[in-house]
């Protein structure tokens, strides 16, 4: 779940080793994504959410912090006037993308996770022609509704009425608002310091989500230390922060700037692929129909929406 399209197309095209090192990149970084939606189902509560996740941020902003200053010496990160667009920005990608997600691994899978991340873009389509930013096609209409029609089908487990029950899926809803949260995320990041690199702004946007998910970890460092600081929970946070933190997010950025937006757009697709074998492998749980069924409706209703 974690990392924006990039902006910058590249002109030279992938092709002999260049399509090899693009497939096996794809394969690495959508492997690296989807290790943290495993690792929320397999901790399931284990370890305090709110610290993980402050770990896992602040292991990100350090790691990525050389690029962060570089840019800041440069002024090519004015922070007086970025301040509060990389808090928000913060907030909603990192902080309502950690701790919750965290949580819902508690009552959901690690699958259901990655389909209902994978609905991102169509919410970023949909607030952008709420904005005025994007205009929509018939055929956007479409992917869209065929979209939504796959995340309901597996929220609901294919029996709507589950929706109407106070305790059922919980944790797909949990995972419904950090979705919600990714995508207002990738509308704000892409116009703060846009001068910057990508990791020097996920360091700041990473030293954000930490911030914010300080005062809760605090309180669980606080109730629950012996959960908190232990040797299971320091293999966590090095893990959630470098795999599908610092390995995620740089190769994302170097493949998006080795073969441009439209390729690297691929990992969009094979990330919840990867989920589902990772989930399968690891933890023993094997993809169900409905999940097929409703991950072709998502994946095929992305596909449609981002054609024009």
């Amino acid at each position: 779940m974690d990392a924006e399209l990039p902006k910058a197309p590249v002109g030279r095209p992938a092709t002999g080793w260049d399509g090899a090192i693009a497939l096996i990149g794809f394969m690495l970084v959508a492997v690296a994504q989807a290790s943290n939606q495993v690792l929320a189902r397999g901790l399931a509560g284990s370890v305090p959410p709110f610290s993980l996740a402050f770990f896992r941020w602040s292991i990100i902003a350090i790691g990525l912090a050389p690029f962060a200053v570089a840019a800041i010496r440069d002024g090519k990160i004015p922070l007086a006037q970025n301040l509060w667009p990389i808090l928000a920005a913060g907030f909603l990608g990192m902080f309502l993308c950690g701790g919750p997600v965290y949580i819902a691994g508690i009552t959901t899978t690690a699958i259901h996770i990655a389909l209902i991340f994978a609905l991102s873009p169509i919410m970023v389509l949909l607030i952008s022609a709420a904005l005025g930013i994007e205009h929509i096609g018939p055929l956007q209409w479409l992917g869209t509704a065929l979209a939504l029609a796959g995340a309901l089908l597996i929220v609901s487990g294919g029996h709507l009425e589950t929706l109407t029950q106070s305790s059922a899926a919980w944790g797909d809803l949990l995972v419904v608002g950090a979705m919600l949260g990714w995508s207002g995320y990738t509308l704000v990041q892409a116009r703060v310091a846009p001068r910057a690199s990508r990791l020097a702004r996920v360091s700041l946007f990473s030293a954000a989500g930490a911030l914010c998910s300080l005062p809760p970890a605090l309180q669980e460092m606080w109730a629950t230390p012996a959960a908190v600081f232990n040797a299971r929970a320091f293999e966590a946070y090095v893990f959630a922060g470098l795999v599908p933190g610092l390995i995620a997010y740089a190769g994302f950025a170097w493949l998006g700037a080795r073969f441009g937006s439209v390729r690297t757009s691929l990992v969009l697709y094979v990330a919840p692929i990867a989920s589902a074998l990772l989930s399968w492998i690891i933890l023993g749980e094997p993809p169900k129909p409905i999940h097929l069924v409703g991950g072709l409706l998502i994946l095929g209703g992305v596909w449609a929406s981002l054609r024009k």
